[in-house]
């Protein structure tokens, strides 16, 4: 999936000891990433899912079709903060993957399936 090779290689460039590179796809096709960056003081981190989001929107997208979050880590999920977004920006049917290892296999769910009770 391009989506991961895009992910792996923005993960390269996060910043703390938890890496994760995330590529989101908008409805019109184009890909934007976004890294984590921790901070020293936990609560300004800011999360991949949710830097390739902001950069969407920045380059004038306005909706997420397909989120790919990357990391080191056999079992990962987003946030409940990150699932708010990818929900607010892409609705309950945006496809959220995971991937463990480059080339490895993905984990793949509806946003919905993520969070089943969100709220209407």
């Amino acid at each position: 999936m391009a989506l991961a090779d895009h992910a792996w290689r923005v993960r390269e460039h996060a910043i703390g000891k938890t890496r994760v590179g995330c590529a989101a796809m908008s409805e019109s096709g184009k890909i934007f990433t976004g890294c984590n960056i921790e901070h020293r003081f936990r609560c300004h981190d800011v999360h991949a899912e949710v830097n390739a989001l902001t950069t969407m929107i920045a380059g004038g997208e306005k909706r997420v079709k397909t989120i790919v979050i990357v990391a080191d880590r056999m079992r990962f999920t987003p946030c409940g903060g990150c699932m708010d977004w990818i929900i607010e920006l892409g609705g309950k049917d945006t496809v959220v993957a995971f991937q463990s290892t480059p080339g490895g296999a993905f984990q793949t769910y509806s946003a919905s399936e993520l969070m089943p009770h969100y709220p209407e």
